[in-house]
């Protein structure tokens, strides 16, 4: 007999021959539990730990995962769930715990295992995270938030976000790519008319935060003056949007022509390139400036667990009109509830929206 066979059978014997067929949750029902604990947390205050499991991939068998099961299933207190992630690990979500007591499940899980490199690999996240926290104080004390590069690592909101289906994805794909020929026509009497009225690029990108916060360029076209992000600060105070976006209707920034593609969201259109390689979606919360995203609430942050769009139901209802928590609301009411005919009937009326709705731009 192996040494492994030899291994799994006295591990049988530590914790019984029963395998606890449901006790980790498929990705589906896991990613459900964990939207809805960090609802909960928003609201109450409180923090959530998350402990994410890599087995070795030699122990990786349907074997090693009842084993872990079991594992897991003496070790969990009645609140702990336990379940899949997309990504392969094992994710246990430990309500009103910090990281300390995660690290230490994660000691005990695996000192069951023998040492060397069968032995699992271990990450604590939790909810919200300090540097969350750090960038709020911070805005609250009147500074600027501090500017975090995304380095690849998982983060929480990596954890909370929701994937595109695939029909949001085929809608966005053709969508884009009939916006970018339709739009052909427009853009390049827009591009000779930013050429010969202002001097610099013609295009602006400017960092936003995506889904999970993970930061992207987003393409507009210039609508200001060449060094008017240096000049924001100087006019924050001007600011007739609540909260951390900033929205300022004669902003004196804008030039004669980039007050005209404002009013008619002609300096929108270059993000359909945006949405065609899958940074944004033609339907979703609009993206704010990494800075501004930084400075939200925590619970602003669920807006993020969705890809961000062109067009969501703030353009259409409540553009320049409503407090920023409302504007927040609308947008997870909208991620809750994403469905194939909801995108299309916000699609079909954005246009009309932008051409009789008055608002920032």
């Amino acid at each position: 007999m192996s040494s492994d066979k030899i291994e799994q059978n006295s591990l049988t014997s530590l914790f019984g021959p029963r395998a606890p067929r449901n006790y980790i949750l498929d990705a589906d029902k896991f990613s459900f539990a964990v939207q809805n604990e960090r609802k909960r947390v928003d609201r109450s205050g409180s923090t959530v730990a998350f402990l994410l499991i890599r087995i070795a991939r030699r122990k990786s068998t349907p074997d090693d995962m009842w084993f872990l099961a079991r594992v897991l299933r003496q070790r969990l207190r009645a609140t702990d769930v336990a379940g899949k992630l997309r990504d392969g690990r094992i994710g246990v979500m430990l309500p009103d715990t910090m990281a300390e007591g995660a690290w230490k499940l994660a000691a005990d899980v695996s000192q069951v295992y023998p040492p060397g490199p069968d032995r699992p690999e271990c990450e604590v996240l939790t909810h919200p995270d300090k540097q969350s926290v750090l960038q709020l104080e911070c805005v609250q004390a009147g500074g600027d938030a501090p500017l975090v590069e995304n380095h690849g690592q998982i983060s929480s909101e990596l954890l909370f976000s929701q994937g595109m289906p695939v029909w949001k994805r085929t809608l966005d794909i053709v969508g884009s790519s009939l916006g970018l020929l339709a739009s052909a026509p427009v853009l390049l009497p827009a591009v000779i008319a930013i050429s010969l009225t202002s001097r610099g690029s013609v295009l602006f990108r400017q960092q936003r935060a995506g889904r999970a916060g993970r930061h992207f360029h987003i393409l507009k076209l210039r609508t200001m003056y060449v060094h008017a992000e240096r000049r924001r600060q100087e006019i924050r105070h001007l600011s007739q949007q609540d909260g951390p976006a900033f929205k300022m209707k004669n902003d004196p920034r804008i030039t004669p022509v980039g007050r005209f593609l404002r009013w008619s969201s002609i300096d929108e259109l270059p993000q359909f390139w945006n949405v065609l390689v899958g940074e944004m979606s033609l339907v979703g919360p609009r993206p704010l400036p990494t800075e501004e995203s930084q400075a939200c609430e925590v619970w602003h942050r669920r807006r993020l667990s969705v890809t961000p769009g062109m067009t969501c139901t703030w353009q259409v209802f409540g553009r320049g009109r409503v407090r920023f928590d409302d504007w927040v609301r609308m947008d997870l009411r909208y991620a809750d509830r994403r469905g194939l005919l909801k995108d299309l009937k916000l699609l079909f009326i954005t246009l009309p929206s932008l051409i009789f709705q008055r608002g920032m731009r």
